[in-house]
């Protein structure tokens, strides 16, 4: 197992395996790998550090001596499926190229859906995070803006991508029959009423068409809101 100066440090500046002995049955990638087999299965939920070390049919307190922690393992996970991410090369217009690395981000969530889970709590930062962050930041770089500013819009990215996700895989996994619940509620309300600016706007929207590409409307107003006119 790690000292304890040892797991104050990150993950990623660490030897890969603690202490001495014979040489080790295991590594991070093998880890990793079994641990996103779990998650992809059956959610995070489904990840412990003793279910992990079954599955790489290594003893409970094995993997303790690669990850001190099951947020170290997420490290892992995470970490791994971003390096199958694959980056569309940059056209030099920021709106285009930042909407393409949040589709493919985007992909990421649909094909890992646990991964909704991690990003919009606070990502880790790890090696193919951290290729993920410099991708963005050069698509903005035609932009006008202090870095602070654009690494703010990195992480607004983020965060609705994975949203977004989040939001219309449940709605994949809700029944139709829940659905025409909420509807009704909510024609119920606006009859009632009590609520008319909730009212004046379904009255002033739009009627759903076959659009459903939310990212694709949302993400390029939001950046230009943020990024527009910012004094550099």
């Amino acid at each position: 197992m790690y000292t304890e100066s040892e797991r104050r440090r990150s993950i990623w500046l660490r030897t890969e395996r603690a202490g001495r002995g014979p040489a080790p049955g295991h590594d991070r990638a093998g880890i990793a790998a079994a641990a996103v087999r779990l998650a992809d299965a059956g959610g995070l939920g489904a990840v412990s550090m003793r279910k992990v070390a079954a599955a790489i049919g290594a003893g409970a307190t094995a993997l303790y001596r690669y990850v001190d922690s099951r947020d170290e393992l997420i490290q892992l996970m995470l970490d791994a499926v971003l390096a199958d991410v694959r980056y569309p090369s940059l056209t030099g217009g920021w709106q285009a190229d930042v909407l393409a690395l949040a589709r493919a981000l985007d992909s990421l969530c649909r094909s890992h859906p646990w991964t909704v889970d991690v990003l919009q709590a606070q990502p880790p930062m790890t090696p193919h995070g951290v290729v993920l962050l410099e991708r963005a930041l050069a698509a903005l770089d035609p932009v006008d803006a202090p870095g602070q500013v654009k690494l703010e819009a990195v992480g607004l990215t983020i965060g609705l991508v994975a949203t977004l996700a989040a939001t219309e895989l449940a709605a994949d996994r809700s029944t139709e029959e829940w659905r025409s619940a909420q509807e009704e509620y909510l024609r119920a309300v606006v009859v009632a009423g009590e609520h008319p600016h909730l009212a004046r706007a379904i009255a002033t929207s739009a009627p759903a068409t076959g659009d459903q590409d939310l990212l694709g409307r949302l993400l390029p107003r939001i950046l230009t809101g943020l990024l527009d006119g910012v004094d550099a």
